[in-house]
């Protein structure tokens, strides 16, 4: 019998192949689990925020378009490779070994696609994808150095010999599971346009009512009216502008602007967790967002556009040449060392010692981005968009007296 990874009696390459499998298996369920959390939080203390870190960020992945295919977990594409890839190691054949094979190859090219996507386009890695490709590469590897026909010269030969009756059950089956996982992630869609938003309105209205800030960011991402408490629906945010979830909200905004055109006001409020400026917190995890805020907040005028261009590009602005480069193309190289902007911003960001702690681990109530002020009520984190369309649409509903009409639709 020809020896391979999983023939010929070689028992430590199979059990190194099962590890690979299982272990692919159990990332991909991980990956899928925090998909549904973040996508469909059951309540409105279950928002993402800025607290971990930068680059090691699991929600901003959750968020982008390269979490579904055709509405499907990309995590389910995963498992039943992991599946596949177990039973031709439990039970071996030289079908199921060259099949495995080819899959492994593909699963690689779609991995280094999602690897290099997530870290450069997005700015940050997902440690449950890591943990799936880590896995994928050792298996890969394991197929490269010990599969069927690893002497052939010729790339087809060695790679690309599947069983096309294996590869048929395996398509039929994969495409059965995505089906159902499609229908699931449907059904929680909509539940989360009915019981889960009304939930969650009810629990904002539940929250204990705060002042505003002190003093309220001047810079503002959406204007309504020229005084700040005019406007039907009044935000402050505490932003840090290396945060990967405070991209994402100010993706958000740009359409909650759109569709409540004449009645959204939001300031951000500078709040960069970092120590070289801030004295609120504790937490040294975004190194050079202090030299961020204080150039968009140098001159007013400018600062909608360097915010845009940050969140464009948050993987490049973590480099100080590239900050620089950004300070020259805006015409803000004073800003690091105007005392009226320093001043200015961190006044902004000692204001978030103004509120209680809402955790027994830190001091202030401010102590993570994004954390939002909505209407006198604050809210930690980043939530899907429907929900917080769902408190704004209730927020526009209450100035005009129909809070209580609002609350009675949602719970028929």
């Amino acid at each position: 019998m020809t020896e391979s990874l999983t023939l010929g009696g070689r028992r430590k390459r199979r059990i190194a192949s099962l590890v690979a499998a299982l272990g692919m298996i159990a990332a991909a369920m991980l990956t899928i689990q925090h998909f549904f959390s973040v996508n469909y939080p059951e309540s409105i203390w279950e928002g993402a925020f800025c607290d971990v870190g930068t680059f090691f960020n699991c929600d901003s992945s959750a968020y982008s378009s390269i979490a579904t295919v055709a509405g499907v977990p990309i995590g389910t594409f995963g498992v039943m490779l992991g599946l596949l890839l177990a039973v031709g190691a439990l039970f071996p054949s030289a079908e199921l070994e060259r099949t495995n094979k080819t899959l492994a190859l593909v699963n690689g090219f779609g991995v280094a696609g999602h690897f290099s996507y997530s870290v450069l386009g997005l700015g940050d890695l997902c440690l449950l994808c890591l943990g799936y490709y880590v896995f994928s590469l050792a298996s890969l590897i394991l197929f490269w150095r010990f599969g069927l026909d690893r002497t052939a010269v010729d790339f087809s030969r060695r790679w690309l010999r599947p069983s096309p009756k294996v590869l048929g059950v395996f398509v039929a089956l994969t495409l059965l599971q995505a089906f159902g996982v499609a229908e699931y992630h449907e059904t929680r869609r909509k539940a989360q346009s009915g019981d889960v938003e009304a939930d969650v309105v009810r629990q904002f209205y539940e929250l204990p009512m705060v002042e505003w800030p002190s003093v309220v960011s001047p810079y503002w991402i959406a204007s309504a009216t020229d005084e700040f408490e005019d406007a039907a629906i009044r935000v402050v945010e505490y932003g840090d502008l290396l945060c990967p979830d405070c991209r994402y909200l100010s993706e958000q905004f740009v359409r909650l602007e759109r569709e409540f055109a004449g009645q959204l006001n939001i300031a951000f409020q500078f709040f960069p967790l970092d120590a070289q400026c801030n004295r609120v917190v504790e937490k040294d995890k975004h190194p050079g967002a202090c030299d961020l805020s204080y150039m968009a907040a140098f001159d007013p005028s400018k600062f909608k556009a360097i915010h845009d261009e940050i969140f464009a590009n948050l993987e490049a602005a973590r480099d100080p040449e590239w900050r620089s480069g950004l300070a020259m193309r805006h015409g803000v190289e004073e800003a690091l060392t105007d005392s009226a902007t320093v001043g200015l911003v961190n006044a902004l960001i000692d204001t978030g010692a103004e509120y209680e702690k809402t955790s027994e681990e830190y001091s202030h109530g401010i102590r993570s981005t994004p954390t939002l002020i909505i209407n006198n009520r604050m809210v930690i984190g980043t939530f899907p968009y429907e929900q917080l369309r769902a408190i704004f649409r209730a927020l526009v509903n209450e100035q005009v007296g129909a809070r209580s009409r609002f609350l009675e639709n949602w719970e028929e």
